[in-house]
């Protein structure tokens, strides 16, 4: 039994389309998948903004708080709690360009407009928490947008956010690059620089996804350990990627085990979980899957996890302390990997 509470995205059971090919698979119902992901073993839904309220550019305020209210019985129908909620600004045309840092005071007030929704939707969800992942806040071209204008527009937003509701806590999910191309805020030494610009740092930190923190040649469990260290870590998207590549949210584990296991164990030693925060998976099937294993990729994550985490719960800190006395780090190493391949 996991001392951890597990969430998943809509979006991680996916048609199979992507920039190069068309869809593979067939679309699945909404209520269908979250029926699926209580069956599977998952305690909440992570949410888009429009996962909940898919047309609600067309919606009053009013229209958009009762759409979600609908989501929220589907929820209680199936036992299940929403985790978060993320304004899904890069895939609108009034933010191709950034929203937040949008050179467009248009634009920018349309993502503090959207930003506002996903409040009052996550709200209606029974949630407190607002994650944002800034997919198309840098720049494509250097010359086009000063950085220091775009941070401090980056901490004027969030700060908004933070004043329109006083409890809403505000989570940035850092990423190096892709779509754009120089990302404003990368990593999670980026995100707690920005959290402690804004007019409340307590509720300003950090979603680590795994396969960010590798884009950015970067240590998953490291990135987990130093929000961790400042009590910044408001949840985790993990998954698995294959070096410096596009951002591929392979099943947790199946690439880089040993890294997986440490993120696993940071977790754990650190108590986790302990106010409330998820372990959220964001790992998508790979395209060529058949319909009939469309949850196959949460299973396995799920699987893989759990087993990690009877893994690390075996972890010899004796022995491992008097390695480190010793400096007989090749002794430690080895007992990691006879640990993990079960020898």
């Amino acid at each position: 039994m996991s001392k951890f509470k597990f969430s998943v995205g809509p979006w991680n059971v996916h048609a199979g389309a992507d920039s190069y090919g068309p869809a593979t698979r067939q679309e699945i119902p909404f209520e269908e998948k979250i029926k699926r992901f209580k069956e599977i073993g998952f305690d909440a839904i992570q949410f888009h903004d429009d996962d909940v309220v898919p047309n609600m550019n067309e919606l009053t305020d009013e229209e958009i708080k009762a759409e979600a209210r609908k989501v929220k019985g589907l929820l209680d129908k199936y036992g299940l709690k929403a985790e978060f909620v993320a304004p899904r600004l890069w895939m609108d045309s009034h933010t191709v360009d950034g929203g937040y840092m949008s050179a467009s005071e248009e634009d920018r007030k349309f993502a503090m407009w959207r930003s506002y929704r996903s409040i009052d939707i996550a709200r209606e969800l029974g949630c407190d928490l607002v994650v944002l992942w800034l997919a198309r806040e840098g720049t494509l071209c250097a010359e086009s947008k000063s950085p220091v204008w775009a941070t401090q527009k980056l901490v004027e937003a969030i700060n908004l956010m933070l004043e329109y509701d006083k409890t809403i806590r505000i989570c940035i999910e850092p990423k190096p690059n892709e779509p754009i191309d120089r990302s404003i805020c990368g990593t999670m030494g980026h995100v707690m620089a920005v959290s402690a610009a804004t007019i409340d740092p307590k509720r300003v930190g950090g979603n680590l996804e795994s396969a960010h923190a590798v884009l950015a040649g970067l240590d998953p469990a490291n990135e987990i350990g130093f929000a961790l260290a400042f009590g910044k870590l408001f949840t985790v998207h993990l998954n698995d990627q294959n070096g410096i590549r596009y951002d591929q949210d392979k099943s947790f584990g199946v690439e880089n085990l040993r890294q997986a296991f440490n993120q696993v164990r940071v977790l754990m030693e650190n108590d986790y979980g302990s106010n409330g925060e998820y372990v959220g998976l964001d790992v998508k099937a790979m395209r060529t899957t058949k319909d009939a294993d469309s949850y196959k990729h949460l299973e396995n994550s799920l699987k893989i996890f759990k087993a990690l985490e009877a893994k690390a719960e075996k972890f010899d800190y004796a022995f491992r302390d008097k390695c480190v006395k010793e400096r007989d780090f090749e002794s430690l190493e080895m007992y990691v990997m006879n640990l993990l391949m079960g020898i």
